[in-house]
C-alpha cells in the first residue's frame, strides 16, 4: 500500500533533486504540502505530487515548438 503522504526527502528521491529545491517547491507554493506535528514537519500529498510532475510535463510541452 502507497502511503498517503510524503517526506520532503521522499520527494527528492523521486524528483531527484536536492534538499533546498524541494522544500523551495513546497515554501513558494508550486507543490502543496502541509505542515504536521509539533515540529512543523512537512508532508506533500502523493496526489499533489503527481499532479506537479503532470503540470511539469505540460509546461515543457508548450515550451517546445510543434511542426507543421
Amino acid at each position: 500500500m502507497t502511503p498517503r503522504f510524503l517526506l520532503l526527502t521522499d520527494v527528492q528521491e523521486i524528483l531527484n533533486i536536492s534538499s533546498p529545491q524541494a522544500y523551495s517547491l513546497v515554501r513558494s507554493g508550486d507543490l502543496p504540502a502541509i505542515q504536521v506535528g509539533g515540529r512543523g514537519q512537512w508532508r506533500v500529498e502523493a496526489t499533489e505530487l503527481e499532479n506537479y510532475i503532470q503540470r511539469q510535463y505540460e509546461a515543457a510541452r508548450s515550451r517546445i515548438p510543434t511542426e507543421k
